[in-house]
């Protein structure tokens, strides 16, 4: 599987709670932090739910 790295760009304040947990989900708790996880459907649909709020890159 390939891996993706998830950066989070924008605040999760004054959001949904179910992208707030989202967030918590991908492991990001704070602005500029990333991770790397590994590129399910499961995952790569949560990265689609907050789009708006993190950046991508595909390793």
């Amino acid at each position: 599987m390939s891996k993706v790295k998830v950066t989070q760009i924008k605040s999760s304040i004054d959001r949904p709670e179910r992208q707030k947990a989202t967030l918590r989900a991908l492991g990001l708790n704070k602005i500029s932090q990333s991770v790397e996880h590994e590129a399910t459907p499961q995952i790569l649909g949560m990265i689609k739910k907050v789009g708006h709020l993190v950046k991508t890159e595909n390793n």
